[in-house]
């Protein structure tokens, strides 16, 4: 089992690359599943769409059913819940700077927060 911080590394490396980002863009405008389409959508090589279709079904972002002679992907919509709440955590409360632009010390919320 991961631990939280390599699912949200995984979850991070998983969507940082343009043509993955275009990927859950298309399952994202096409409800339900789609298969064969995506490789004409996104305009890359078949061989280098599976690859990145294998880095977002590995994150969990996608589910990839088999549908007769094609495989269905959609979006898993749980699946940036971690990463979500991870990136609300860093915002600082309300009020507060988290770092002095002068000094560059950490204020003591931040402090406590670690």
């Amino acid at each position: 089992m991961m631990s939280d911080d390599e699912t949200l590394a995984l979850l991070a490396k998983a969507l940082a690359h343009p043509a993955r980002i275009r990927i859950l863009r298309l399952l994202l405008a096409t409800p339900g599943c789609i298969g064969g389409t995506i490789v004409d959508a996104v305009g890359l090589a078949q061989s280098t769409v599976s690859e990145h279709l294998r880095i977002l079904k590995a994150a969990g972002l996608i589910t990839g059913e088999i549908d007769g002679p094609r495989i269905c992907y959609a979006l898993e919509p749980t699946a940036l819940k971690p990463l979500i709440q991870f990136i609300n955590s860093l915002a600082a409360p309300a009020g507060e700077v988290c770092c002095t632009p002068i000094t560059k010390e950490p204020a003591r919320a931040c402090l406590n927060a670690i």
